[in-house]
């Protein structure tokens, strides 16, 4: 029996050191998880271009979050808090497979 799992390329859109909004786009894959980072990443370019948008949070003042916040999040664990939108968008269960690739100023960080 093949086992399909919804994974995620998820962008940071970041502009002038602010993350402004996510993009992502989901897919339906089998194999192990080396090989679903791996699928994941050789997509990161191109999936960006058709690829869903989600806004952004913005603090009590209409502020965009700073990357560096959005950092310090994301090395305690709790930048998933701020996928929520996009795993409900995409029916995910919890602890989802995603690969998170910054899109700085217009350019794809991906290796």
């Amino acid at each position: 029996m093949i086992l399909l799992e919804t994974i995620l390329n998820i962008y940071l859109i970041i502009e002038n050191n602010y993350v402004t909004a996510f993009k992502a786009k989901a897919y339906e894959r089998e194999g192990s998880d080396k090989d679903k980072i791996d699928f994941l990443k050789s997509k990161a370019k191109t999936d960006l271009s058709n690829s869903f948008h989600f806004d952004a949070p913005k603090n009590k003042h209409g502020q965009y979050m700073p990357y560096k916040k959005f950092s310090k999040l994301e090395s305690q664990g709790f930048q998933y808090r701020l996928f929520e939108d996009i795993f409900e968008k995409f029916g995910v269960p919890e602890k989802p497979l995603i690969c998170v690739t910054p899109v700085v100023d217009g350019e794809v960080w991906s290796k």
